[in-house]
């Protein structure tokens, strides 16, 4: 299965120091790029390369990234991102038009989404969305 990889993960991969306990996160992102499992959206990649320092830096960073080809974006992906905002928001459920969006197209094109973000825990409770787990 493909994993639609959060700004999370690769904002805590791409440091050049992370925490031990943030290690297996590092390496299951390896372990899914070698296997060819990851997928991008545009808002992620906009998500990472915004606030980059420096044109070189950046142009860095948007080179690696381009090994990784964005999902193209249908209107029936923001049309259910707001359909799931309003579930979600129904049930006491808070979150960003981008993390709505990432969950549904994670739910059309049958994807897992693996982020550090514990706002995912809370839309998995609501939602049909599946989270990645280390070792999946």
């Amino acid at each position: 299965m493909k994993v639609l990889v959060d700004t999370s993960i690769w904002s805590l991969v791409l440091r050049r120091r992370f925490p031990l306990r943030d290690e297996a996160v590092a390496d299951e992102l390896k372990r899914l790029i070698v296997n060819y499992r990851v997928v991008m959206i545009g808002p992620i990649r906009q998500e990472l390369l915004s606030g980059i320092r420096t044109q070189e830096q950046y142009e860095g960073l948007r080179d690696k990234l381009r090994a990784f080809p964005d999902l193209r974006l249908h209107s029936d992906d923001y049309e259910l991102a707001a359909q799931f905002f309003n579930q979600c928001r129904g049930r006491g459920v808070q979150g960003s038009n981008t993390d709505f969006l990432i969950c549904a197209v994670a739910t059309r094109r049958g994807t897992s989404v693996f982020s550090t973000d514990r706002d995912f825990e809370a839309y998995e409770r609501v939602l049909q969305v599946r989270r990645h787990q280390v070792g999946d």
